[in-house]
């Protein structure tokens, strides 16, 4: 659907979101798994956060941060799962573009405030193992608050520089977006002039928002290795380790396809394998990082026994 400004040319009023597959049994299929796939991501971040708010022994830096990052992946995965099930069962996939414009902005500010929390989490361990005993001075309520304050605002402030810049772009058709939802770049390869002043910032915001985040992470745990080595028991190594172990596979599973995502050219994109990739880092991040977070902890496994026999004592 176009409205006409001119005489000369038209604008894209609305644009079509392929998704998947055009087999409506095949979606009906996809629907069931993805459905599964996004009650389970929220189910599980909601837990967390449930067990740290109800807990009183669970209200530390690194539980905030835990319950910061969960939050954030409700978001993430709710800004385009909820649409993406829609469509597989809808006849129309259209997106009006202001929707699409929101969906960009959300998506991107809760991705980019994703990337550096996990440089705050990173500085969480980094004092945890080699500052112990001025853990709680150092990390302060107050401190701790701005710092996850600061993420979110950074993120949503670049992200809007980013969401201006590609949907002004004039889009005259065609309106097909070869993606599951409005992702940034696939949008603006629908544009009809040349974009690439919009993309060189957009690898500017790349490089200021995820390589200088993954550098700080990787120069903290250096650091934290070398802590850790000068620890002279084992028990007391692996305990340590532990306690970092969980937050570098979620920064793995977190950096590693948004990366290639976001940091490379244009012309070697490739749409079927961009919209698997964003999969795995929208929904699946979200649904292992419960996981690999709180399998492991034993104080989130006790608020949950602890949950669990106050439940059964209330019945």
């Amino acid at each position: 659907m176009w409205m006409p400004p001119g005489q000369n040319q038209s604008w894209v009023s609305e644009f079509i979101l392929l998704g998947f597959s055009n087999d409506p049994t095949f979606n009906r299929l996809l629907f069931v798994a993805f459905l599964l796939l996004y009650l389970s991501s929220v189910l599980g971040n909601g837990l967390v956060i449930t067990l740290i708010c109800m807990d009183t022994h669970l209200h530390t830096p690194m539980y905030f941060f835990l319950c910061v990052l969960s939050l954030l992946d409700v978001g993430y995965v709710t800004t385009t799962m909820p649409q993406m099930l829609v469509h597989l069962l809808a006849h129309s996939q259209t997106i009006s573009f202001a929707g699409c414009w929101l969906q960009m902005y959300v998506f991107c500010a809760l991705g980019l405030t994703e990337c550096t929390f996990f440089v705050v989490m990173a500085y969480d361990r980094y004092v945890a193992i080699c500052y112990p005993l001025h853990y709680t001075v150092i990390l302060t309520w107050g401190l701790c608050t701005r710092l996850a304050a600061g993420t979110w605002a950074c993120g949503f402030f670049l992200s809007l520089i980013h969401t201006f810049l590609t949907m002004r772009l004039p889009y005259c058709g065609p309106n097909v977006v070869n993606h599951y939802f409005c992702e940034g770049p696939s949008v603006r390869s629908l544009a009809c002039v040349d974009t690439h002043l919009t993309e060189k910032v957009d690898l500017v915001i790349s490089v200021f928002m995820v390589v200088a985040p993954l550098s700080l992470v990787l120069a903290s745990y250096i650091h934290i290795a070398q802590a850790i080595l000068r620890i002279k028991s084992m028990e007391g190594r692996c305990k340590a380790f532990s306690t970092c172990a969980s937050h570098l596979t979620g920064v793995t599973f977190f950096y590693a396809p948004a990366t290639y995502i976001y940091m490379r050219p244009n012309s070697s994109y490739s749409h079927e394998q961009d919209k698997q990739i964003s999969l795995f880092y929208n929904a699946f991040t979200a649904l292992l990082n419960p996981m690999v977070y709180s399998l492991r902890n034993k104080d989130i496994k006790g608020a949950f026994l602890k949950v669990m026999g106050q439940g059964r004592l209330a019945c």
